[in-house]
């Protein structure tokens, strides 16, 4: 299997896949393909895996992609603009990514419903109490919003970041949600009232435009119904003329 990724604010990810190899997505993750691969949609991981899509608000069913010759070529894209990020895993080794990051796999790689297990990281930390963890062996394809930032943090080593931008991390990553200190902070900085507190050892990826913020943009420029009412009655105005 080989992939290369095309574009750079709307990029698209293009595998080429040899007979018998096999990539798993969410329904409707894929964007088009030739007539070299076979599509097969069921469940994965038993009732546990049916239940925990569920839960965390993804789709409940799984669409496999097999080659049924070799160099058959599938293309998925993201949602919004960004970056795809490959990551290949070892067995066993794992990341916790954002709810809405996952693109596509290999066909061993597994996918779990991750759990915020302090509270405050839950309520406040942006994507709420459930991640998604990700284990391989295998690659797996996750899209980012904006540009990607990639750091290695060492042993105690800590990064701050607002929360939505934290994209990715590794296990090894302590991550917690902390208030921030200092009253005119909170009062006058014009910043989120708590920050992610990541300590290493291990990997994280930020995010350039989370995606709440991309749709507040979006929200803060739409018309309010007002402005739709005077517009309409221009429209009207002009039509009698």
């Amino acid at each position: 299997m080989q992939y290369e990724i095309k574009g750079s604010v709307m990029p698209l990810l293009e595998i080429t896949m040899n007979k018998g190899e096999v990539l798993w997505t969410e329904q409707g993750g894929m964007s088009w393909m030739n007539d070299g691969i076979k599509m097969d949609t069921g469940g994965r991981g038993g009732i546990g895996g049916f239940i925990g899509r569920m839960v965390s608000g993804e789709s409940a069913w799984i669409t496999y992609y097999i080659a049924e010759r070799d160099n058959a070529k599938i293309v998925f894209t993201p949602e919004l603009p960004g970056h795809i990020v490959p990551i290949e895993l070892g067995e066993g080794e794992s990341i916790i990514a954002q709810q809405d990051a996952f693109m596509t796999a290999t066909e061993h790689v597994r996918r779990s419903v991750h759990i915020q297990r302090r509270l405050g990281a839950g309520f406040i930390g942006g994507e709420g109490f459930i991640l998604q963890k990700i284990t391989g062996p295998g690659i797996v394809f996750l899209e980012i919003g904006g540009e990607v930032a990639e750091y290695t943090l060492a042993q105690g080593e800590t990064m701050r970041a607002n929360p939505g931008y934290v994209a990715i991390y590794e296990p090894s990553v302590d991550y917690d949600i902390q208030r921030v200190r200092g009253i005119k902070n909170m009062l006058f900085s014009g910043e989120e009232l708590f920050l992610a507190n990541m300590k290493g050892p291990g990997k994280v990826w930020l995010q350039s435009m989370p995606f709440n913020n991309f749709m507040q943009q979006i929200i803060a420029r739409m018309p309010t119904p007002e402005q739709q009412v005077v517009v309409q009655e221009v429209d009207n105005s002009d039509e009698e003329k």
